[in-house]
């Protein structure tokens, strides 16, 4: 599935003659890594942010460190930060981010395993974010997550390219 998600993104990204940028956490480099698997994939890849910690998303996104103190790494304002940052330090006209919590440890009542954000976004502003609770569709294992979590982000951005 991600593979053939991967290969329609690059295939209507090159024909579209778009470009995209990610900026992951909980996937540490995983969706860069699907869509590079690709090849041809270096007409549509423009670069990869992996910004696992705070201080990263901070540094190489802009994403304010009060923003993540007021509510969190894992959340909706800090994943569209993320994806505008991503957008703003790239040549890439859509990008995508997600942040989440892949456990098997970090979780909270409020912040569960499983939760994640995901953001789509294009150089015209239109965003679509998604908050996913996988263990709600029983992955709770820590690959599984983060496998989701890319699909979901993939599907996301050939959505953002069809649109």
């Amino acid at each position: 599935m991600i593979n053939e998600l991967a290969r329609q993104l690059i295939e209507v990204g090159t024909s579209k003659e778009i470009m995209i940028a990610t900026a992951e956490s909980c996937t540490g480099g995983l969706i860069a890594g699907a869509l590079t698997e690709i090849a041809g994939s270096s007409a549509v890849v423009d670069r990869g942010f992996v910004t696992y910690s705070n201080e990263a998303k901070e540094q190489m996104l802009e994403v304010p460190l009060d923003m993540i103190e007021k509510h969190g790494a894992v959340s909706d304002p800090v994943a569209r930060a993320m994806v505008a940052g991503a957008l703003a330090h790239s040549r890439a006209q859509t990008a995508v981010a997600v942040t989440g919590v892949a456990g098997p440890s970090g979780g909270t009542e409020q912040k569960p395993i499983g939760l994640v954000y995901i953001a789509a976004q294009s150089q015209d502003g239109l965003a679509d974010v998604r908050e996913c609770r996988f263990a709600d569709e029983g992955i709770s294992d820590r690959a599984g997550i983060r496998q989701r979590t890319v699909e979901v982000a993939l599907e996301m951005l050939l959505a953002q390219l069809n649109s």
